[in-house]
C-alpha cells in the first residue's frame, strides 16, 4: 500500500472483482479493498451481481485498514441515506366471549364442544 487510506474517508474506485461474499474495489493501480455483501446497500442483498458489475465506478467509505495484512474494508451503504422504516401497527386481538354460566369442576372436551360451537356462532353474527 503506497497510499495511506484513512478510516472514514470517501473515495471513488472501480469494481475489479465480484465474489459471493463481496466485491473487490480498485482504489488505485496497486490497492484494492473489499466491500462485504452486507455493505453493498441497506437491506438484504441476495446476489451482488444484481447491484454491481465489473468496471462500475462506485463511491466507497473506508471502514477499516489493516496495514499488516494489506486489507482495506469498504462500504457503499455507509455513504447512502438509510431508508425510513414504517412503524408497524400492533395487531388487534379479538376479544374472547366469556360465558355467563358459571363453570363447575372439570368438563371433558366432548362436553365443552357444543358450548364452543354456540359461542363461535355468536361471534360470527
Amino acid at each position: 500500500m503506497t497510499t495511506k487510506y484513512e478510516i472514514g474517508s470517501v473515495l471513488t474506485g472501480k469494481v475489479a472483482g465480484i465474489q459471493p461474499y463481496g466485491a473487490f474495489i480498485a482504489l488505485d493501480e496497486e490497492t484494492q479493498g473489499l466491500v462485504h455483501i452486507s455493505e453493498i446497500k441497506h437491506g438484504y442483498v441476495k446476489d451482488i451481481n444484481d447491484h454491481l458489475k465489473i468496471g462500475d465506478e462506485v463511491k466507497v467509505k473506508v471502514l477499516s485498514v489493516d496495514e499488516e495484512n494489506g486489507k482495506i474494508s469498504l462500504s457503499i451503504r455507509a455513504i447512502e441515506e438509510a431508508p425510513k422504516q414504517e412503524k408497524k401497527q400492533p395487531r388487534r386481538r379479538q376479544a374472547s366471549v366469556i360465558s355467563e354460566e358459571p363453570t363447575e369442576g372439570f368438563n371433558t372436551l366432548k362436553d365443552k364442544l357444543q358450548e364452543w360451537i354456540d359461542q363461535s356462532d355468536l361471534i360470527k353474527k
